[in-house]
């Protein structure tokens, strides 16, 4: 790209996901030159890049980038891992200050929302990228050439898939802008995207999208996709946690089943955001046709009427508490 080390510029460093975002940038052999946070508990950038010029004020932020670009200093990426309804916001930001975009999931709420990205993506000859880390992870690279194998073979596989995921939260996350759905997009946008791109990405096009259970922490229902039958189930309470994850003391427990096989990926995340920013400045990445399936489904599951699950499916995970 012109030159040994790139410039980068980070929105919402002072949340959970950035300091991957950093390690990314420090290992990648590249330099944090400025972040935004509205929170000056960001004592982590020490950690990684201490000389990084810091705004707690979003018009400061700006204008400093901008004199960067008037200087020919100007900001290669700016890593956007802001709350989930800015991220369309700063992506613009970051474009229309010709820089790039990594943007942390979801890349935006609604789907389109990605058609006006495309528009300014095509002005400014810029380009946004998503993380969709699970995607590069070995266990699922390796289950979908298994899947694609398959399907060779038998061109109507179907294979039946159960997700259960249960993170513990508290009562904070309530009062958070997590815990507003029209900030995060709901529980099934805000925990459980990942999984969705993941699950569409191995088992191909959405077929059916169908609710059973909607509140505020927890979420269940039926994705049909092209070869797989999901049955998906998502909670932040940890009533629902199951025996034998209480008794082992844990406060998280996730499940992801193939025809009555587990999936095993528990192992291997640690770097996967470094692997992504490598792929990213090679010249790969995910971009926004990347990310509109999973942007599509958990809108739907947002906006869809719920119906009764005439399975007793949910009932009897519910009953297991």
């Amino acid at each position: 790209m012109g030159k040994d080390c790139l410039n980068f510029a980070i929105i919402g460093v002072g949340g959970y996901i950035a300091p991957r975002h950093l390690k990314a940038i420090k290992e990648t052999g590249n330099v944090l030159r400025a972040a935004l946070d509205r929170n000056d508990s960001v004592g982590i950038i020490d950690s990684y890049f201490p000389e990084a010029d810091f705004f707690t004020e979003f018009e400061r932020f700006d204008r400093h980038i901008d004199k960067m670009r008037r200087k020919g200093d100007s900001i290669d990426f700016v890593s956007i891992c802001s709350p989930n309804y800015l991220h369309d916001a700063h992506v613009r930001f970051a474009l229309r200050s010709g820089a790039n975009a990594i943007c942390e999931k979801p890349l935006v709420l609604n789907p389109w929302n990605i058609d006006g990205l495309r528009e300014i993506e095509q002005e400014t000859g810029k380009k946004v990228y998503t993380i969709l880390q699970l995607r590069l992870h070995d266990n699922i690279i390796s289950l979908k050439n298994r899947v694609e194998k398959e399907i060779q073979n038998n061109p109507n596989k179907v294979w039946d898939v159960d997700l259960t995921y249960i993170t513990s939260r508290g009562k904070w996350y309530f009062n958070s802008w997590k815990g507003d759905e029209s900030k995060s997009g709901g529980l099934a946008t805000n925990i459980g995207i990942h999984f969705f791109d993941m699950l569409s990405f191995i088992f191909g096009e959405v077929k059916e999208n169908i609710v059973y259970l909607r509140d505020s922490d927890v979420c269940a229902g039926y994705l049909g996709l092209k070869h797989a039958r999901v049955r998906w189930f998502l909670s932040i309470n940890s009533n629902y946690l199951p025996q034998n994850a209480i008794s082992q003391g844990k406060k998280t427990y996730r499940s992801i089943t193939m025809d009555g096989s587990e999936i095993e990926f528990s192992e291997g995340f640690t770097d996967l955001h470094t692997t992504s920013y490598r792929d990213i400045l090679a010249g790969g990445g995910f971009g926004l046709e990347d990310a509109v399936t999973s942007i599509k489904i958990v809108s739907d599951i947002r906006n869809l009427a719920v119906v009764k699950d005439e399975s007793g499916w949910v009932n009897n995970i519910i009953g297991r508490r």
